[in-house]
């Protein structure tokens, strides 16, 4: 191999290598398709399968397999920023486990104990392989509006799944669960059905269960320049997702005091059990609503 062979010229040798099961003479090349943009997933998921050097389930201890459709990731593979998009990726998740639990935490809900857990809006799993790992694969299921996503993660992952729907009215619930969370969902919804899915998830919610959701609040209308008007929600019809119409999901912001209307309204502001402001990714609000226990 020269210095001007291609990416696919190495991902083509390596596979010949692969099926000769000389692993010690592919793993250098896919280490070099791998880093890039044309190869690289193709390059990692031989990596992976292979557990050759440079696997990131050998280092990580977790299913590190990316679907190609994994619209988070390709977020990640096209950020200026990202000069390692599968590390940023796999770590991204890894950070999301620990706000989590952080927040748990604090309504004394430690999740290491959770015996049900529902991923709503999961996507490809960049956050289910860490959940998986936490909980187990018997206590996890997973939703998206996305079915493929669905499928991708419960072939995957070996969790639980059922496909959603962008009308909170058609989702029925297979069952109650001790914990929903709610990943940046509600930063993407229009005002018409805000309200409307915070009331059917918080339908999922087992009692003495929490419901957790996050939002756009202060600290990302200020990152991004956003006005707020007197309604206290401002939607833009753009989102990082090519798979949902732009109208049904795009980019929402909110205030604190809309969400607690909105709660008031719906649920009754004393089930809110936590406002932490700026607690995931140093950028969106997290709230968690608890569910008594029916007496």
């Amino acid at each position: 191999m020269t210095a001007n062979t291609s990416a696919t010229e190495r991902l083509t040798q390596a596979q010949q290598l692969l099926s000769q099961s000389d692993f010690s003479a592919a793993a250098p090349l896919l280490l070099q398709a791998r880093q890039e943009p044309s190869t690289r997933l193709a390059a990692h998921h031989l990596i992976e399968k292979h557990q050759l050097e440079g696997s990131f389930q050998e280092m990580m201890g977790l299913n590190c397999s990316i679907s190609q459709q994994d619209d988070i990731f390709h977020f990640f593979a096209g950020h200026p920023t990202s000069i390692n998009p599968l590390r940023d990726y796999f770590a991204d998740g890894w950070r999301t486990l620990s706000e989590l639990m952080l927040l748990l935490e604090k309504v004394n809900k430690p999740l290491s104990q959770t015996k049900s857990f529902l991923e709503f809006a999961s996507g490809h799993g960049r956050f289910t392989r860490h959940l998986v790992k936490a909980i187990g694969e018997d206590a996890l299921t997973v939703s998206d509006v996305v079915e493929d996503a669905v499928h991708f993660s419960t072939q995957t992952f070996g969790v639980k799944g059922f496909v959603s729907s962008t009308e909170p009215e058609q989702v029925t619930w297979p069952s109650q669960y001790e914990v929903v969370f709610v990943l940046s969902l509600f930063t993407h919804l229009p005002l018409k059905s805000w309200s409307r899915w915070l009331n059917h998830l918080y339908q999922s919610v087992q009692p003495g269960g929490v419901l957790v959701f996050t939002t756009h609040g202060i600290q990302a209308q200020q990152r991004q320049r956003v006005e707020m008007d007197e309604t206290g929600l401002r939607f833009f019809p753009s989102s990082e997702s090519n798979a949902i119409e732009a109208q049904e999901y795009g980019t929402t912001f909110t205030s604190d005091a809309f969400v607690r209307s909105q709660i008031a309204q719906t649920i009754g502001i004393d089930q809110l059990r936590l406002y932490a402001p700026a607690s995931f990714w140093n950028y969106q609000d997290a709230y968690i609503i608890g569910k008594l226990v029916s007496t």
